[in-house]
């Protein structure tokens, strides 16, 4: 069978747990919707996981990779799955985590409705869910939620005020409380991003805050990853444009760090796919749903707008 030739050569082509930083930097297996983050001197990579057979986004755990010189990327293997949370039943998609209290905080959404959040004693888990039940979902006072409710993310001020971002078609935001499992207040609907679909990510440079998201821009077929920036976390923000053009996977999710003094986008595309099944087979159909990380660095203006990414292969 198809899938069973595909399953040998990742078998062949990857032994071990580290793979290359030539695009697509995780290759071992399919994963999608990275949330890079650096912990001390090392960036982990927080991606949903693909799995190799998979003919739509019924992604069912999440591994966690690192890399210290952005050439080889470890696969410290799985950290977290739908079968670690007793209230979920499906759909392990993109995360985040965040650091504070001297542990780890893995951010989660599943069903399409809930935002859960799990807490490890290290970057790479394992992770353990603390609640018993979402720290947010489309029930929850004040949510807007008309589409999937997704796509966390964690962001923390200089103050220490730790947000949590979600949504689809909305931003929704909450403060978290010091013990990042629970918030605090009304839930904000962030206003100024435009052509906002889905994968919300929040970072600070020179002073000023950047919400970057995948959307269609002119009615473009597939997501692009733009950007709109504000002089506060929650807003208004003023739309920018486009950081990355639409890929051959036809979604996109994204994330921006910063580390040992350059700054990275990270995406994914449908190129590990495409490299490992051939031309004309059945399975090229099925490449939306069979993603791969890739990272390039990003650069910005003297004013402080951000200069467009093109998408590298196999650099």
């Amino acid at each position: 069978m198809k899938v069973c030739k595909i399953s040998i050569l990742f078998a062949m082509a990857f032994t071990g747990s580290m793979v290359s930083a030539q695009n697509p930097v995780i290759r071992n297996m399919y994963t999608a919707d990275p949330s890079a983050r650096v912990f001390n001197d090392t960036l982990y990579v927080y991606p949903s996981h693909d799995r190799d057979n998979a003919k739509w986004w019924d992604m069912e755990d999440w591994h966690v990779f690192s890399t210290t010189d952005m050439k080889k990327f470890e696969d410290h293997g799985k950290a977290f799955s739908l079968t670690d949370i007793p209230w979920a039943k499906k759909f392990a998609w993109a995360p985040d985590c965040a650091y504070r209290n001297g542990k780890y905080y893995f951010y989660y959404p599943t069903d399409q409705d809930n935002i859960g959040v799990a807490v490890g004693n290290r970057p790479y888990g394992p992770f353990k869910d603390p609640l018993g039940k979402p720290l947010l979902s489309r029930k929850s006072e004040g949510v807007v939620a008309n589409r999937d409710f997704i796509d966390p993310n964690v962001f923390i001020d200089d103050d220490g005020q730790a947000y949590l971002f979600a949504g689809q078609l909305e931003v929704n935001a909450v403060k978290l409380n010091k013990d990042m499992i629970s918030y605090k207040g009304k839930v904000n609907i962030i206003k100024g991003t435009d052509h906002f679909f889905e994968a919300i990510w929040v970072h600070k440079y020179n002073g000023k805050y950047y919400m970057s998201y995948a959307g269609k821009k002119d009615d473009k077929s597939a997501d692009s990853i733009l950007y709109a920036m504000a002089d506060n976390v929650l807003g208004p923000y003023t739309y920018k444009g486009e950081i990355l053009p639409p890929v051959n996977s036809g979604t996109n999710h994204h994330s921006i760090v910063q580390y040992k003094g350059k700054w990275y986008l990270f995406y994914h595309t449908a190129d590990l796919a495409l490299q490992n099944i051939p031309a004309g087979s059945e399975d090229r159909k099925y490449i939306q749903w069979r993603r791969s990380v890739c990272v390039d660095e990003l650069h910005y203006n003297s004013d402080g707008t951000i200069q467009m990414v093109q998408p590298t292969v196999g650099k």
